[in-house]
Order: structure tokens, then sequence, then C-alpha cells
């Protein structure tokens, strides 16, 4: 399958083009090239050496990735920075990268994903990231527990609970990734629960003063979700295999 009709696909159903509410280092679409062929596709979380190396032993040349090559912003390209260019290069191997376009894609996003694995009903978007929504939020009946016990399942790994709200969950608002600023932004949208992968210390004070439940599930694990489902899409549509990279880091 040529590269560039994949890619051209990706742009579109991502809504790549018209995304700009990213921070700049997302630099959303394809970000290093190949021969222009492709036949395997991988998927990761994070572009680092690690996925790189699990790539090539897998021999994909197509790697999708929700966090790319540019995070660290513009650096010269040598050390780490020049051995990821290198291992793509020598492994023949395109790399498309999508930040907030897979985070807020109502099929295959990271927070769409995680709803309907959940049960939560969505209702709307939910949060405000660089000026644009970030979030769902939807309806889920059911205790507290019972909901941590679904995102154990869901993800593999126990939430962290900061149990200030009610035991019946109602209302749940959802952004995967460092969504913990956006805490306030729950409680003023009248939600009861709020999940999301991890926030910042102070953030501990917001839920318990708004009293607010709030799942901290994991910035690594509640991201893993898109990148699997964008996957499955593209194997899909244009009958290639793929596989999942799984290089957790914990967080």
């Amino acid at each position: 399958m040529r590269l560039d009709t994949i890619v051209s696909y990706l742009d579109q159903y991502l809504c790549v083009a018209g995304e700009a509410a990213d921070p700049p280092e997302a630099l959303n679409g394809l970000q290093v090239t190949n021969s222009g062929e492709v036949s395997r596709v991988a998927a990761a979380v994070d572009l680092c050496a690690a996925t790189i190396r699990l790539a090539a032993e897998q021999r994909a040349d197509l790697l999708l990735v929700h966090h790319g090559l540019f995070w660290g912003g513009l650096r010269p390209l040598v050390g780490p920075n020049y051995e990821r260019v290198a291992g793509l290069v020598r492994g023949n191997m395109a790399l498309y990268s999508a930040h907030l376009p897979l985070d807020r894609h109502p099929d295959v996003g990271n927070n769409a994903v995680l709803a309907r694995q959940l049960g939560v009903t969505i209702r709307a978007e939910f949060g405000s990231y660089h000026g644009a929504p970030v979030g769902v939020w939807g309806e889920r009946t059911g205790t507290r527990d019972e909901l941590g016990r679904a995102l154990a399942k869901a993800l593999g790994s126990a939430p962290r609970v900061l149990p200030f709200g009610p035991e019946l969950v109602q209302r749940v608002g959802i952004v995967t990734g460092a969504g913990g600023g956006l805490i306030p932004q729950a409680a003023a949208a009248g939600l009861d629960t709020y999940i999301t992968g991890e926030g910042q210390h102070w953030t501990f004070f917001d839920a318990e003063e708004l009293h607010l439940n709030v799942f901290y599930a994991g910035h690594y694990a509640t991201e893993t979700v898109g990148v699997k489902a964008l996957a499955e899409h593209i194997s899909k549509k244009f009958d290639l295999p793929w596989v999942f990279l799984d290089h957790p880091t914990g967080l």
C-alpha cells in the first residue's frame, strides 16, 4: 500500500489540517517518510528508542504514535535525538503522529474509546486545552468502586482514586493523559467524577475542596486505547497487519 495514500486518508480522517489548537511541538501528521510503501503497521503511545527497536523487530514500515519526535522542542540531532531519527531511516520506517486530533476523535479517540470501554454514554465534549475542547463527559450509573474496577479491567492497572465525590457515580468526565489541571472545569460542568491520567500534587486539594471523585489511571495507560483503535481502523481500511508496541512508563 502506498504511504501517501494512507497519510492522505489519516490527515482527513483525523482532521489534522484543521487542528490549530495543539502545542507546536505536536507537529501532527507525517513526521518522517519512508521509501513510499507500507506493508505492516505498528502503534505506540510514544516515539522513543525502545518503540523504534520494537517496530524494527516486527518489520513494521509505518509507526503510528500519540507523542511524536519533537516533544522536547527544537534540539540538535545529536545523541538520543540522532539515534531516534537514524533508527527510523535504517528501518525504512515512516512515522505518523497525532496528539490532540487523536485525543478528540469521536470514533478512535482516546476519550471516546475509553468511555465506551467503561460504559459511559457520551453526552457532549468537555474541557478546554489550548482553546479547544479536549475531553468528553457522559452518564454512567454505578458506584465509585465499580467504576474503579472497570478502569482497572480496561487498562490493566489499578487507578489512584481521590474519593471526594459521591459514592454513586452519575456524571463522568474523561480527559486522558495529563489532565489533572482540568479538575476545576469538571466541577464547574456539574460532574461528580473525573477520569484522567495524571495530575500535579496540588490537584489533590482541588478534588478535595470541590467534592469530586478523581481517578488518576496513568498517563501512559489512558493513552494506549486511541493508538490501538486507530491502528485497527487502518488495518481494516487498507488490509494491513498491525501490532501494538507496549513500552509502559508506569506514569
